[in-house]
């Protein structure tokens, strides 16, 4: 390119350097926006993998890579052959790996052979004993020899020495000193001699990782630990006794692992398991990662999958912005554009200068993007809900080439978007440019082939599939291990918000007409010019005007999503524990056997008891006709419940009995539920009840109930209706084989930890049950104090001997919850979108305003020439800005609401969900609301204050004049 064209193409900017600055702001958020998701993921698979390297694999770490070779029949390996695997496995396996090893041993064994003692007068030849003998490196540094010494490198006069382990030497029954025949399987070769020159035991590993004993301890139970230098150069070279197996154990660390190296690590790992068959037959990869790494990656896949889908709509929109602005720019400079085609200048030119202007701001977002994507990745992890942002441990992110590649392929994108009008009008000369002006009037292309229409149609389409459930797979639930969403439930309800608005958008010149029409005859003159002028130029007003419709129903439809998911999840997991912490104290228990009743006499007064031969006595205990003794009681004793009353902590406690009991209604049973026996006072103050819809009545008018009628009950309303029960009712609920009945005083549709649709529920008195059988064991409900920790309460009764067998504490199951990657992924995509696309519209709404005030400086300079006071120009472009902004406004807001109230009823699980307990809610939080009208109105009233601005800087004198308006 000349210097010509690039001094020309920095003028432009300059000259265009708020448009331009706008292009580059918006392509660094882009850039970030894109760049941070795949960070995120790369991040929480770190932490996914650090939480991974414990116990896995059969007991060993995660991290941990084992190759074995096992001679096959009489097979034995060459030595050269077996050095060539030796030696690729501890130099090139490391290095290809590329991770920082923990542990790496190397173990080398011979046959397992019946040994026989040289002295059979001191070791007991008679005991059968199968010995092997293995070699291990690194085996004096892990040891404490207790008995002995440690064995020699070399073999003397023909003994090999050996160490046990302690407890093999009791069980194999030989001593320090006693030498053993050990018959090796090579032809033409004795017998050799091993002593046992001392005994061990391993040194407690310093490290969590450490793995030296991979095999285990009883491994190592029935073998001669010898020198590896005797092994290996003695033993197997000099004397070719052949080899039994062989052992190569790593323990990498791989907690550092990005998503990029997850593929070839794999594929590292496959060619090994190549390599050392080839260097030494019957050499495999016995145990390693590989599925460990695909989990990862299947679990980075998903997660950026997910990310990526529910970011589009605000990625879509940013791209939108950036072709709105870059269209606007191209409409400012049409009639320049327009005199250099027709001074010479090629299409390839002008193309090729809005191209390098491009590359330049993308090569710019480039360096900035990722740096400002790594605080968005760190924001994300962060997230806690929507627009809620916790402090805690931060994940670790890196940039590598891969998240390069992402922004990369934004920029592309961006430019392409800004490019396609700029090919456009590069094509047009000013006789075109003239006929285009003067078809400026003419619909917009969407408007004139009815895409809006065809969207919405194809939005019902996509609600038919979810409503019939052929889009939601069984993941698309909020269950409360883990949190799966449907990416298309954000997808579907983004399309349908863009198509409802450009529908309306076609509705708002018959709007502008309508009240034009209605209002000619008594509307004051700048409500009039108004209309007029939006009637004229309705179709300038529609990028702006869409932007703004995506942007706020977006933010009301993620808003709503985000706290819908949060509260349902968190709701069911409060609804399934009942409370804060239930426990379950030990109750001490003693069998108790009941004094058998005398049968009752027969025969006369007489002569009843006697006779030897008579048919009335007593038959001996355990005769075919004696009657069985009656079955021992279980006695318990309760724990004294006034401690976890007083425990630290504890703001409230409640007895809850759980136990199973068969209904009997009418003389005829009615199936086994859960009977629940509670004090209704205690119960009020722990039990976790929902503020709405989870009963008819407030739950404290049942609890009355309770306690007003010693035989009261609650049954489900499901129960109720089924076998015809109402208030006052009779039924019996057997319990320990004991009937007991009860009166119902009510019906409910839930109750906290029960579930009607899979067994009935009765809720009952606890005195009233343990005034009818005896005392069975309880658990213990309570609520804690805000921030009180369980830690020092369970200290506290081990101090006071009270032992417990289950505790369960929902605060610690929702910390789990919340630092679940794809919800802080999801929270945090949708907050950081919601401030993208904000910040964007924002600065859109700004910009539009300024250059379209600035291209009407002719026509206000005339109205104020014919007599408009600056008063009735200000007030005319604000109640442009209102038809326009706020009519937008309210239509992104209404659309929102309505898209949350369509789709996101589709969150619940697809199994079944008539079966969400508690009832699935849609939620919208009045603070998101709030914060949505103070964007705007912040917005608005900077519109505003440019408006005042612009009026009172305008100058008669300088906008009336000839020429064309820019």
């Amino acid at each position: 390119m000349k210097l010509p064209m690039i001094r020309f193409l920095f003028r432009k900017m300059w000259n265009n350097r708020w448009l331009t600055l706008s292009t580059l702001g918006a392509l660094v958020l882009a850039v970030a926006f894109t760049t941070s998701i795949p960070m995120y993921a790369n991040g929480s698979l770190k932490r996914v993998v650090s939480e991974s390297l414990q116990e896995r694999n059969a007991g060993l770490p995660a991290g941990s890579l084992l190759f074995r070779y096992q001679t096959v029949g009489s097979d034995s390996p060459d030595m050269e052959s077996y050095e060539a695997v030796d030696q690729y496995i501890e130099e090139k396996v490391s290095a290809d790996i590329g991770f920082p090893v923990h542990n790496y041993v190397s173990l080398t064994q011979l046959r397992n052979s019946r040994i026989s003692p040289v002295d059979t007068e001191q070791v007991d030849a008679s005991i059968r004993r199968q010995m092997s003998l293995m070699s291990l490196t690194g085996l004096e540094d892990r040891i404490e020899v207790n008995n002995g010494v440690m064995y020699s490198d070399q073999i003397e006069d023909g003994v090999i020495e050996a160490i046990v382990l302690d407890e093999s030497m009791y069980r194999n029954y030989f001593r320090v000193g006693d030498e053993f025949y050990y018959p090796v399987n090579a032809p033409g070769q004795a017998p050799l001699k091993v002593k046992v020159v001392g005994s061990f035991e391993p040194k407690d590993p310093e490290s969590p990782y450490d793995a030296y004993w991979f095999q285990g301890l009883d491994g190592y139970m029935n073998a001669f630990l010898i020198s590896e230098k005797v092994m290996k150069d003695q033993l197997m070279q000099e004397m070719n006794i052949p080899l039994d197996t062989g052992l190569w154990y790593y323990n990498f660390d791989l907690r550092d692992i990005q998503t990029s190296q997850l593929t070839p690590l794999t594929r590292t790992l496959d060619r090994m398991n190549i390599d050392v068959y080839q260097l030494l037959r019957n050499t495999r990869v016995d145990l390693s990662f590989k599925d460990m790494l695909q989990d990862f990656k299947r679990l980075s896949l998903q997660l950026q999958t997910l990310l990526f889908t529910l970011a589009v709509p605000m990625i879509a929109m940013v791209f939108y912005y950036i072709t709105m602005n870059s269209r606007q720019t191209l409409e400012r400079q049409r009639s320049d554009i327009a005199v250099l085609r027709s001074r010479g200048a090629s299409t390839r030119q002008i193309i090729w200068i809005y191209t390098l202007e491009g590359l330049i701001l993308g090569g710019v977002a480039l360096v900035i993007g990722p740096m400002l994507g790594w605080f968005m990745a760190k924001s994300i992890g962060s997230s806690n809900g929507f627009l809620s942002f916790v402090d805690r441990k931060s994940i670790p992110v890196d940039v590598d080439m891969s998240i390069i590649l992402y922004g990369v392929a934004a920029v592309v994108i961006a430019l392409a978007a800004s490019l396609i009008p700029a090919i456009i009008y590069a094509r047009s000369s000013i006789v075109g440019l003239r006929q285009q002006m003067a078809r400026s009037d003419r619909k917009p292309l969407w408007m004139r082939w009815y895409l809006d229409v065809l969207l919405i149609a194809l939005s019902g389409y996509g609600w038919y599939l979810f409503n019939e459930r052929q889009i939601l797979t069984s993941q698309a639930g909020l269950s409360s291990d883990q949190l799966q969403v449907q990416p298309l439930l954000f997808f579907v309800p983004a399309l349908t918000i863009f198509s409802l608005g450009l529908f309306f958008l076609r509705l708002f010149p018959w709007l502008l007409r309508l009240v034009n029409l209605l209002g000619r005859w008594f509307l004051p003159l700048p409500a009039y010019l108004t209309l007029t002028q939006l009637s004229r130029s309705a179709k300038a007003y529609y990028p702006l005007m869409l932007l703004l419709i995506l942007t706020l129903g977006l933010g009301v439809y993620n808003s709503s999503s985000a706290r819908t998911i949060d509260l349902n999840s968190t709701e069911r997991t409060l609804y399934e524990y009942g409370t804060d912490v239930v426990l379950q104290p030990v109750w001490e228990g003693f069998a108790e056997v009941q004094p058998r009743q005398p049968p009752p006499s027969g025969g006369n007064g007489e002569d009843g008891g006697s006779g030897g031969g008579g048919g009335g006595g007593q038959q001996p205990p355990g005769s075919p006709g004696a009657p069985s003794g009656p079955p021992p009681t279980i006695r318990f004793a309760e724990p004294p419940f006034e401690i976890f009353k007083e425990a630290v902590g504890v703001e409230s406690a409640a007895r809850v009995l759980k136990t199973k009991g068969n209904a009997v209604v009418s003389g005829r049973t009615a199936g086994q539920g859960v009977l629940m026996g509670v004090d209704n006072v205690d119960f009020a103050k722990v039990g976790w009840f929902r503020d709405s819809n989870l009963l008819p009545h407030h739950q404290n008018i049942y609890l009355n109930l309770l306690g007003m009628y010693e035989q009261a009950v609650l049954i489900p309303q499901n129960f109720a209706e089924r076998h015809l029960l109402e208030p006052g009712d009779i039924m019996t609920i057997a319990v320990e084989q004991q009937a007991i009945e009860f009166v119902v005083v009510g019906t409910i549709p839930y109750w906290p930890s029960l579930y009607p649709q899979n067994e009935p529920f009765f809720i009952v008195n606890l005195d009233y049950v343990y005034d009818q059988i005896p005392l069975i064991p309880y658990e213990v409900w309570i609520k804690m104090q805000d921030g009180a920790l369980l830690t020092p309460m369970l200290e506290e009764l081990v101090e006071k001997d009270i032992e417990l067998t289950n505790i369960k504490d929902v605060r610690i199951e929702l910390a789990q919850q919340q630092r679940l990657p794809s919800r802080g992924g999801v929270f945090g995509i949708l907050s950081l979108g919601f401030l993208v696309s904000v910040l964007v519209s924002f600065i859109g709404y700004l910009l539009y305003w300024f250059f379209n005030l600035s291209s009407r400086l002719v026509q206000f300079g005339v109205l104020r020439a014919m007599g408009l006071s600056r008063r009735q120009l200000t007030g005319m472009l604000l109640l442009e800005q209102v038809f326009t902004a706020g009519l937008s406004i309210i239509l992104g807001v209404l659309i929102g609401k309505a898209a949350s109230y369509l789709y996101l009823p589709f969150l619940q699980t697809t199994e079944d969900a008539r079966r969400q307990v508690p009832p699935f809610q849609v939620v919208f939080n009045s603070q998101d609301t709030m914060n949505i009208y103070i964007v705007v109105a912040f917005m608005m009233l900077t519109g505003a204050a440019l408006l005042f601005m612009h009026i009172r800087r305008l100058r008669v004198h300088q906008a009336v004049k000839m020429g064309e308006e820019r």
